[in-house]
């Protein structure tokens, strides 16, 4: 290979290129094995290494309390949907949490979570195309709500809570798919994060969930086994075969960002990123950005251009350029660059650079 593009793609999102060379040099033989990752049993003494390094990682990078335990999960952060429901309702006698809807996957959430008890929609930002982080007052949660539940960043729309809700006493739930490890947070805020490794984390197919012990054990009756927390706490993720392969490469792709010195480190790489797309946009009477400003994403930069025929032509010569996946989701349209923690400064640049050559030649 002697080609490889800026991959803005919003998910299954580019890894790390040192991450990427490791698989391709160990694929065939995994640690002296003489076979590959994919070819090793779960419950072999070398892959329980790789799942406890891939613990000690994660608790070290997230900065996790003895109280909190990470599971592996199968379906992705769709099936977290039901899960996070299925596990935390039946806390309270009521079977109700609050939600807020942010956008397209709160809003998923949303429908699921009425499958299996109350739903009450704090605040939603729906009336004004998901712009913005909806405002709301703290006496609009309940206090005997099982949890509030929120997206930290929403992907298609590229909006970020920057303050998280205040909710006393009761657990606050984020899906943290698109910007889990790309800022610093302080997890005991948070009885649960969830997040689809296949953004930031790894190779898709699998969420890591992080979970505060108190909450699990609450398991509905009818829980599925393999969506109930209790089973994974209970066989460190091992009830049957997890997902092998994905969790190779988190562990890879956490062994990485130790190496680039943490999640505070990555962050301020994270903000340069953005605020170089972001200046563009603003300093440009040709861009219009999506998002409002106080709401931005460090993660999903959203904007548009004047007309359908120049965003096609933009489209079409940012791929020319080595420029790929930049076309926004069908529920948006225009421009999202999705600048995950593997997204190399320098391909910020040179797509800063092109929209500021493109807008030259067309604004």
């Amino acid at each position: 290979m002697t080609y490889r593009v800026f991959n803005f793609a919003p998910g299954p999102a580019m890894l790390p290129a040192p991450v990427m060379a490791r698989v391709r040099e160990q694929f065939l033989d995994f640690r002296g094995l003489g076979v590959s990752i994919v070819e090793i049993s779960h419950r072999s003494r070398e892959f329980e290494a790789l799942l406890a390094e891939t613990d000690v990682l994660l608790r070290e990078l997230m900065g996790l309390p003895a109280q909190y335990h990470v599971l592996y999960c199968h379906g992705g952060a769709a099936m977290q949907f039901a899960a996070v429901p299925l596990n935390l309702m039946g806390r309270v006698p009521s079977r109700s949490a609050d939600y807020f809807d942010t956008g397209n996957f709160a809003a998923r959430a949303i429908e699921e979570g009425r499958r299996y008890g109350t739903v009450n929609v704090v605040a939603s930002s729906a009336d004004t195309g998901h712009d913005r982080i909806p405002h709301h007052d703290a006496a609009d949660l309940n206090p005997d709500a099982a949890y509030v539940y929120i997206a930290s960043n929403n992907t298609i729309y590229g909006t970020q809570w920057h303050r998280f809700p205040e909710t006393n006493d009761v657990p606050l739930v984020s899906d943290a798919t698109s910007d889990i490890l790309s800022r610093v947070i302080d997890i005991t805020r948070f009885g649960v994060v969830f997040a689809g490794v296949q953004k930031n984390l790894g190779s898709a197919g699998m969420a890591v969930v992080i979970v505060r012990e108190d909450l699990i054990g609450h398991a509905a009756p009818h829980t599925p086994n393999l969506l109930n927390y209790q089973t994974y706490f209970k066989d460190h993720s091992l009830t049957n075969t997890p997902n092998t392969f994905s969790i190779y490469t988190t562990q890879l792709t956490l062994e990485w960002l130790s190496e680039q010195g943490g999640v505070a480190a990555i962050e301020q790489v994270n903000r340069k990123k953005a605020d170089r797309l972001y200046g563009v946009i603003d300093h440009s009477g040709f861009y219009r950005g999506f998002a409002q400003p106080e709401h931005r994403s460090i993660s999903n930069v959203t904007f548009g251009l004047p007309t359908a025929g120049l965003l096609a032509r933009f489209l079409e010569e940012a791929g020319d350029n080595g420029l790929y996946a930049l076309k926004g989701h069908r529920a948006l349209g225009g421009v999202r660059a999705s600048i995950y923690n593997a997204m190399p400064l320098e391909g910020v640049e040179a797509l800063a650079g092109f929209m500021e050559e493109f807008e030259r030649r067309n604004g």
